[in-house]
């Protein structure tokens, strides 16, 4: 049955709303996903969507109707809007909205959850890494990953005690690539957020949604390599639940 549903999340960020504005229309590959809007109103948006408010450094609306990817949605809207702070930063509104068709509280429980995550990835992006270019490397774990407890598997792989929290320090050692450490800046039941001198790795515990696990690693060292990276990723993620 079809359904609408609207997710509302405001926050201050030490970051100038020209920042802002860089960091959600041409840096998304530093703490989402590389996306592309054409900056006019009325231009494309991502996933086959219309720009409807375009007023930099200000306002920004995408609107897409049957999102290209996006099984059980039909309508799909995000709105920010920024506004500067007294003393410095900036105040950000943001909206994601839109229209669920099937098994409505599992997709609004899963957007709502990954939205904190992904806002707080963009706020950790704005402050240890403005304006930085970013290479976006993604893995996604086998079926097996989908089982429940598959997270807890993610963490202590990691090197993380079960009870270690956001401010923990860890070395994470993964065959292909080079060893790094690490702070951790962001934990609960479904996602951890590490942050090294040079990238942010995020690990998403979709099982708790009926889907696998996922990593999402934004580089910004100038020699980052993305078929390395992925492959590294995939293949740990692989191996843990083979």
């Amino acid at each position: 049955m079809s359904k609408e549903f609207e997710i509302v999340r405001e926050f201050e960020v030490d970051a100038s709303p020209e920042q802002v504005w860089e960091a959600i229309t041409t840096g998304t590959a530093g703490w989402l996903w590389p996306m592309e809007y054409e900056p006019r109103e009325g231009g494309a948006a991502p996933f086959g969507g219309t720009v409807t408010a375009w007023d930099p450094p200000r306002h920004l609306t995408g609107r897409v109707e049957s999102p290209e990817g996006a099984e059980g949605q039909t309508l799909n809207q995000l709105d920010h809007v920024i506004e500067p702070r007294e003393g410095g930063g900036s105040w950000v509104r943001y909206v994601h909205s839109g229209i669920f068709v099937d098994d409505w509280d599992n997709q609004y429980d899963g957007a709502n959850k990954h939205t904190d995550f992904y806002l707080h990835t963009l706020r950790q992006y704005l402050e240890h890494f403005p304006g930085r270019a970013a290479t976006y490397s993604a893995a996604e774990g086998p079926e097996a990953s989908s089982r429940v407890g598959a997270f807890e598997v993610v963490g202590r792989a990691l090197g993380l005690a079960d009870d270690a929290a956001e401010g923990a320090r860890v070395r994470v050692e993964v065959p292909g690539t080079e060893a790094f450490d690490a702070v951790v800046d962001y934990r609960n039941p479904y996602f951890i957020g590490l942050r090294s001198d040079d990238a942010l790795y995020r690990f998403f515990g979709r099982n708790a949604f009926g889907a696998p696990v996922g990593i999402a690693v934004h580089q910004f060292a100038a020699d980052a390599d993305q078929k390395r990276t992925e492959h590294a990723w995939q293949s740990w993620l692989t191996g843990l639940f083979s």
